[in-house]
């Protein structure tokens, strides 16, 4: 049983995401700025075209380390329109740790995941809340 006793239905994740190109190079930026240390937030889509990025969040009190992000999840307001996370590796591997796919299943329907390597480039994916692979494609 749901909230004020009606049966909650997971939704699917949609097949079908985007992200805007000022979105992404806001991460791309914030990811790099960040490094050698993790960055990390939270994505917001457009009210209207709800499988579309177009923010990022940023939590009070998240913690970045060279190795971990820490979200503090009871500081995220009422908002519907958050969806997922993001985060980079300083690693540059954009793959899910047993960490990622930990959060993941427990918040959000899509994360992605920025690899920055030494020289400042970086390459992204994005994963569902199972940690399966995601298209998201970028809208300029």
């Amino acid at each position: 049983m749901g909230l004020f006793g009606r049966r909650s239905k997971k939704q699917p994740v949609p097949r079908e995401w985007f992200i805007t190109r000022r979105c992404l190079d806001m991460i791309v930026a914030s990811s790099r700025s960040s490094y050698p240390k993790e960055f990390g937030a939270l994505l917001r889509v457009d009210e209207d075209e709800k499988t579309t990025i177009t923010e990022v969040v940023l939590l009070p009190g998240t913690i970045s380390g060279n190795a971990h992000a820490i979200f503090k999840l009871y500081m995220l307001p009422i908002d519907y329109s958050v969806v997922g996370t993001v985060h980079s590796h300083p690693s540059s591997i954009a793959r899910p740790s047993e960490a990622d796919l930990e959060l993941f299943g427990h918040f959000g329907r899509v994360h992605l995941i920025f690899g920055v390597n030494p020289v400042g480039q970086v390459s992204w994916r994005a994963y569902t809340h199972a940690g399966e692979p995601l298209e998201v494609r970028v809208k300029e």
